[in-house]
């Protein structure tokens, strides 16, 4: 399916001379609207302490564009720390403006965690919009976690050092490893969906999820589960001790400045 989408998109490129210029002109332009989506928590004082920064591409011919289209072909060409870039120097300008809201979190690809001039990219949009580091948290797949450890690892020192902390996505979608979360220190992991889908029927899903609370607890980590679509799986992770949640069964994406300000 990928290969065929990058086909058509070749074809659409055909007539640009330089398709990665072509590209390079959607982010110069501001052709992307940023969205995002609420992370639940469960207790404290805040109902809802984070929220995942999510990209649109805008089309004159066509309404907003979903990520699943685009980003094959910012990948295929090797992009992505441009447009990471772009979500990066957006999100923390909507920070600076003011947000109720008071933490977003912000995907990174696997090209933009190896982009050595990225770390200091983003201490100089901290430092320009005199925004803590805090402020921000950087979601690593696990993948990416487990096929790039020095580049993540070198990475993660960066970011610890200007107080910016790691999440790991898409955790347990193999076997589970405990080892990057103590390498890297970091402050959260997002439940693989399908682990969450599976919560109410599945033995050895409710096994690894309760796996995971267990070491959590102990070595300090939140846990967020995602994909939580229908209110007796939110209530069944509220019971397990899970402390937050995200799905478009708690809250649908929005425009971020719809639910910033």
């Amino acid at each position: 399916m990928e290969d065929s989408f990058l086909e058509r998109m070749d074809s659409e490129l055909a007539g640009w001379a330089n398709p990665v210029q072509r590209l390079k002109g959607a982010i110069e332009n501001n052709e992307f609207e940023l969205y995002c989506q609420p992370i639940l928590q469960f207790a404290g004082n805040e109902r809802y302490p984070m929220a995942e920064v999510l990209v649109r591409l805008r089309e004159e011919e066509r309404a907003l564009v979903p990520p699943g289209e685009f980003l094959p072909v910012f990948e295929h060409y090797r992009m992505m720390p441009y447009l990471d870039r772009w979500v990066v120097r957006h999100t923390v300008k909507r920070l600076a403006q003011g947000s109720r809201i008071p933490r977003f979190t912000v995907n990174l690809s696997g090209q933009t965690i190896e982009d050595l001039e990225f770390p200091r990219f983003v201490t100089g949009q901290l430092a320009a919009n005199q925004l803590a580091g805090s402020r921000l948290l950087f979601e690593i797949d696990e993948a990416d976690v487990l096929a790039r450890p020095e580049s993540v690892e070198r990475f993660a020192a960066q970011m610890k050092s200007v107080g910016t902390p790691l999440l790991i996505d898409g955790f347990g979608c193999r076997a589970v490893s405990f080892t990057p979360v103590k390498t890297l220190g970091v402050q959260f992991v997002k439940v693989d969906g399908r682990i969450t889908r599976r919560v109410m029927s599945n033995d050895s899903a409710r096994s690894k999820l309760n796996a995971i609370l267990r070491v959590g607890e102990r070595l300090g980590f939140g846990v967020v589960a995602e994909c939580v679509e229908e209110q007796d799986v939110l209530v069944r992770l509220k019971a397990m001790g899970v402390g937050y949640a995200q799905g478009f069964g708690i809250y649908q994406p929005h425009p971020i400045d719809a639910l910033a300000e």
